[in-house]
């Protein structure tokens, strides 16, 4: 049985993705490559992929699309790639839950070794001292992505969920944006720390919370960022 890790290539480029494979495969992993959206998801029912190389504009679905579906149900890594270098791209992107991106034109060496630090980042231990934390009312467990609030199970993307355990994990410890970015994504996103308010507004808002809940918050600290404090 092989134990090579598996990466979904998914680009309507076949040049591109036969070049991605090419230099993947030298590195030791196994490639599968699909050329649109539609066809990736149906390779994703029978493949366990390791992780994801999807472009943003393809056929059939585009990669916005795909990664929206994906994390549905599944916390695989994501590397998205895109010809578009606008904030807006980037910013959607990882709201939608990617864990990295590269914009075309890359060197296929960086995109190697993005791959391979973001598959370190997801077989690392889990950020924080335990997979499952417990407040009064809320219980944040790593361990199957899930989150429990006032006895309700509580829907979230695997970012949102991480960037909350992590907070969790940190009672009343106060980090920048540019800290949540890389502690989460793991890469600097060169300024665009708008995905980390967004977030924050997202989570927020199912735990039905403006900034208290009692025994603990999510609190913004003016000109810093934000804080998970404990009373």
């Amino acid at each position: 049985m092989s134990t090579k890790q598996k990466i979904l290539i998914a680009d309507d480029d076949a040049n591109i993705a036969e070049l991605i494979s090419l230099y993947l495969e030298k590195e030791g992993f196994e490639t599968r490559k699909a050329d649109n959206g539609r066809q990736a998801l149906e390779i994703l029912k029978s493949y366990a992929a390791d992780l994801i190389i999807l472009d943003i504009m393809m056929p059939e679905m585009d990669g916005y699309e795909v990664c929206r579906t994906v994390r549905k149900d599944s916390a695989v890594p994501i590397i998205m790639l895109t010809a578009k270098g606008e904030t807006f791209d980037k910013v959607l992107g990882l709201e939608l839950g990617a864990d990295d991106y590269m914009v075309k034109p890359f060197d296929t060496k960086e995109l190697v070794a993005r791959v391979k630090a973001v598959l370190r980042r997801s077989a690392a231990p889990e950020r924080g001292n335990d997979k499952k934390i417990s407040y009064p009312d809320l219980i944040i467990n790593l361990s199957n992505y899930s989150v429990t609030f006032r006895d309700r199970d509580i829907e979230m993307p695997p970012k949102e969920l991480e960037l909350l355990h992590f907070l969790a994990s940190h009672p009343n410890q106060v980090f920048t944006r540019e800290q949540l970015l890389n502690q989460i994504w793991g890469y600097e996103y060169y300024g665009d720390t708008r995905t980390v308010d967004v977030h924050i507004k997202r989570i927020r808002e199912k735990l039905d919370q403006g900034e208290d809940n009692g025994s603990w918050s999510i609190k913004t600290v003016w000109g810093v960022g934000y804080k998970f404090e404990v009373k």
